[in-house]
C-alpha cells in the first residue's frame, strides 16, 4: 500500500527532517508513527498526500509512484487519504455538515448521497445532533471527531492522524481510539503519528520509531505477527 525507498526531504543544507527512510506498510495495517519533537513524522506523513515533496528517493501510494507526480494528479491521489491534522482544520464559518460534506462535494458527489453519507460519518463519531453547529461551537474533542468524520466520509484507502489526541483528555482519546480501530477493521490503512507512548500499550499495533529523521525503530506486537494483515 506504501513503500518508501531512500526517502530524503532537505529544507536546507543544515534542516534534514527526514533522512534516507526506507519502509513498507501493507494494506489494512495500523501503524504508529512515533518519535520526540522534530524527528520528522509530519513531514513524513505530509509527503504521504503530496503537501511536501521528497529531496530525493521514491514514494509509492497504492501502486502509483508519488514522488513527481503531476499538480493537476494530486487531488486524484487525495481522493483515497483521509486526513487527520492536530490543529483539526475545520472550516470555522461553516457548519459542521458542511465542514463533513466538503471533500465530498469537491468530488462531484450528487447531493443525495452526500447528506446520506454525511449524516452517516457524523452517527459513527456520535455527532449527528450537532449538523448545523459551527465548529466554535463545539468542544475540543467534539471538534476533533468531526475532523474524523471529514476524513473517513470519502472512505478512504488510507488514513493518516497527526497527533490527533494531543490536547485531549484520556476519555476522549480512547474514543477517538476506538474510531480509528472501526476504520481500520473496515480495511482503511492507518498511519497514527504521536509521541504518546501509552496508546502504544493501550492499542499494540506496528511501531515505527523516528530520530532526526531517521528510522530507528520498527516493531511489532509478538502477538500479531503472523496473524494481522
Amino acid at each position: 500500500m506504501i513503500q518508501l525507498y531512500n526517502v530524503s526531504k532537505r529544507y536546507s543544507r543544515d534542516s534534514v527532517a527526514v533522512n534516507d527512510l526506507s519502509l513498507k506498510i501493507d494494506k489494512g495495517e495500523f501503524v504508529y508513527v512515533t518519535g520526540a519533537s522534530g524527528a520528522g513524522k509530519t513531514t513524513f506523513l505530509r509527503m504521504l498526500y503530496v503537501a511536501e515533496r521528497p529531496t530525493r528517493g521514491q514514494i509509492l501510494v497504492d501502486g502509483q509512484n508519488i514522488t513527481r507526480i503531476r499538480s493537476h494528479h494530486i487531488p486524484y491521489l487525495r481522493r483515497k487519504i483521509g486526513v487527520v491534522f492536530q490543529d483539526f482544520k475545520l472550516l470555522q464559518s461553516r457548519s459542521v455538515f458542511e465542514n463533513v460534506a466538503f471533500a465530498l462535494e469537491a468530488q462531484g458527489k450528487k447531493r443525495f448521497e452526500v447528506s446520506k453519507k454525511v449524516y452517516q460519518a457524523l452517527k459513527e463519531v456520535g455527532l449527528e445532533h450537532r449538523l448545523q453547529r459551527k465548529p466554535l461551537e463545539l468542544s475540543g474533542g467534539e471538534q476533533q471527531r468531526i475532523a474524523i468524520a471529514r476524513a473517513l466520509v470519502v472512505d478512504p484507502l488510507i488514513l493518516l492522524a497527526d497527533e490527533p489526541s494531543g490536547n485531549l483528555d484520556l476519555g476522549v482519546t480512547l474514543e477517538i481510539m476506538e474510531l480509528f480501530k472501526r476504520a481500520n477493521a473496515r480495511g482503511t490503512t492507518v498511519l497514527l503519528a504521536t509521541h504518546d507512548y501509552n496508546l502504544h500499550q493501550r492499542f499494540p499495533r506496528r511501531v515505527i520509531t523516528l530520530d532526526e529523521g531517521k528510522l530507528v525503530g520498527d516493531q511489532r506486537p509478538l502477538d500479531s505477527v503472523g496473524s494481522e494483515h
